[in-house]
């Protein structure tokens, strides 16, 4: 251990003449070890929610999704289709079509959001498993019936019953080309919902999903597609096959994955993860004031041995070294056991039926979700010691001021 530690060492755990800066001392310790854990705990509640969020995402949304650069949909081309199914590294590809369109049911109306896919979709995503009522199907077999499979939200918003097999829902697309005055200004054509999903609400309050083959011909847009959706195999290197996807395709596309398709909400929620962080940043540097304290009652008491040390030729950076070093002994140890009660209190939460702290009915999880990450371990730990250095500067400066004979009045 270095000459500098070994006095810092000393000089913190040492009993003191005066009480009072022992107590000071350990009250600044306890502070950096609940400030610690607290940022730990904070962020490590955003990483569960991010992760929540992008599983929840995968249900419906693709690895990799392919959308024209220019307008809302694009021509299928069966060879380049073909050429990117044989990319290494992709698992399926599905063909999606969707559009705005107004439902009714019964006597309730509403506007939502028409997705047609093909039968790959289910392979490509979890949609099945998120079914909550019904079951998952979009072709009707021998009688040739048109079915969809609707959101949670959507199906609130109509007042569906999936239990009553003979009320259709009826779709309604407007027409692209001026019509006459006797003639509909819609296209209309009835499905029968089977089933529900609930995955996040932005998409349970908009999506109804349909045959791939039933959206065209509603729309008139035999062949064509407004996204390829594609899943990528688990040993897969995802930027590698982006840039494959890329050069393949060519300029008239956009290639994006899975965090770029919703890139915007995650940004949000990284933002408010960081503002927590600077926040809680902040709060630690105001404890940082009793280690100011602590220190520079430590330098005052110890006036006699930095005399001492200096008159037996310890130069001024030696005994500025000295209390840097005592700085950051107490960050470490504070730093050290506020990580000790994050990880205590996350074994705690993740084992407990419904955690900690609870979360009330109705969401998709009865307990906050929570990730513990080694980087935010090091950058926290690399906070929390800069804090310690920062208030050790001033103690520091006083302590190497102090003259190498201090006298004394009798």
């Amino acid at each position: 251990m270095k000459l500098p530690f070994r006095f810092a060492f000393r000089y913190l755990f040492a009993r003191k003449r005066t009480h009072a800066i022992n107590i000071i001392t350990w009250v600044a310790e306890l502070g950096l070890a609940i400030g610690t854990a607290a940022l730990i705990l904070v962020m490590s509640v955003f990483n569960g929610f991010e992760d929540l969020i992008m599983q929840l995402f995968s249900n419906f949304n693709p690895d990799i999704k392919v959308t024209p650069a220019e307008g809302k949909t694009f021509a299928v081309d069966s060879s380049l289709l073909l050429q990117l199914e044989e990319l290494e590294g992709i698992a399926f590809v599905s063909q999606s079509l969707e559009e705005i369109a107004f439902f009714e049911y019964g006597n309730s109306q509403a506007f939502g959001i028409l997705k047609g896919v093909d039968d790959n979709y289910r392979l490509i995503t979890g949609i099945d498993s998120t079914v909550r009522e019904g079951h998952y199907q979009l072709r009707g077999g021998e009688d040739g019936r048109n079915l969809v499979v609707a959101g949670v939200g959507m199906r609130n918003k109509l007042s569906i019953n999936i239990d009553n097999p003979l009320t259709p829902l009826y779709v309604y697309m407007p027409r692209r080309k001026k019509v006459s005055a006797i003639e509909q200004p819609f296209r209309k054509k009835l499905t029968y919902p089977v089933g529900t999903f609930a995955i996040q609400q932005d998409f349970d309050n908009r999506y109804v999903l349909a045959d791939l083959r039933f959206v065209q011909e509603l729309l008139k847009k035999q062949g064509q597609l407004s996204a390829l959706e594609i899943a990528v195999a688990p040993e897969a290197d995802m930027e590698q096959l982006k840039e494959e996807i890329k050069r393949l395709l060519g300029p008239d596309f956009e290639v994006k994955d899975r965090y770029e398709q919703d890139e915007a909400f995650l940004k949000l929620l990284r933002i408010e993860k960081w503002m927590s962080y600077a926040i809680l940043s902040l709060t630690m540097a105001l404890v940082a004031f009793n280690m100011i304290g602590a220190l520079w009652m430590i330098v005052l008491e110890k006036k006699r041995d930095i005399a001492m040390l200096k008159a037996m030729g310890a130069d001024e950076g030696l005994i500025r070294r000295i209390f840097l070093s005592q700085g950051v002994l107490m960050s470490v140890l504070g730093l050290l056991v506020g990580f000790a009660i994050a990880v205590v209190l996350y074994l705690l939460h993740t084992h407990l039926e419904n955690g900690l702290v609870s979360i009330p009915q109705g969401f998709v999880v009865s307990a906050y979700p929570v990730q513990l990450r080694l980087s935010d371990f090091v950058l926290v730990g690399i906070t929390v010691i800069f804090i310690g250095l920062l208030a050790s500067l001033l103690p520091a400066k006083k302590a190497k001021d102090i003259p190498a004979i201090i006298r004394t009045h009798n």
